[in-house]
């Protein structure tokens, strides 16, 4: 397995968190690369050599993520609900700026919009193995419905708990989640 150079690792980090940091603040459509380069305190030419546009930059970001979230649910779905939420909840925390940005977007196109549904997807994927069929109280539902329904209420409980400043610490919302997904699937 070949090594990253650091300088490119460390140049990639500021180029994502630079994007993010501007999110935060304006429109994604509105932002240019010269903000994004500004911001990161690099060459316009820099970003160039990494990415092919912002809406890639972006991306890729978004990939890290949800690459990160789908390795997590590799050993999640071996535990309990309440104890496989918990590392969910600090990685929403731990990486609120992201989460926070990309859930208020409400842009019409592009990445940030579409972040949301390929959150959602993701976490419909993992509860596919988790829909209780060996006792009686879900065989007159649909997989398809009872997905959905724990999917979006899931992604929304994220996000409500996100844009409301997380009210309550990641082991409270695992475990109150944890109990209502038990439930539902």
């Amino acid at each position: 397995m070949t090594r990253t150079d650091r300088r490119i690792v460390k140049t990639q980090e500021s180029l994502k968190k630079a994007v993010i940091d501007i999110m935060s603040e304006k429109s994604f459509d509105d932002i240019t690369i010269q903000d994004i380069a500004d911001r990161a305190n690099l060459n316009r030419g820099t970003i160039y050599l990494h990415y092919q546009d912002k809406y890639d930059l972006l991306d890729k970001l978004i990939e890290t993520h949800l690459n990160e979230l789908g390795e997590m649910e590799e050993w999640a779905c071996e535990m309990e609900w309440i104890d496989a939420l918990v590392p969910y909840f600090e990685y929403f925390e731990s990486n609120y700026l992201f989460f926070s940005t990309m859930l208020a977007s409400k842009e019409a196109k592009g990445a940030p919009s579409s972040f949301r549904t390929r959150l959602l997807n993701s976490f419909m994927e993992g509860f596919k193995g988790e829909i209780d069929r060996e006792s009686d109280r879900n065989t007159d539902l649909s997989d398809d419905v009872m997905l959905q329904y724990a999917g979006t209420a899931y992604v929304g409980i994220i996000e409500w708990w996100i844009k409301n400043g997380m009210p309550y610490p990641p082991q409270v919302m695992a475990k109150q989640v944890g109990i209502l997904l038990g439930r539902s699937l």
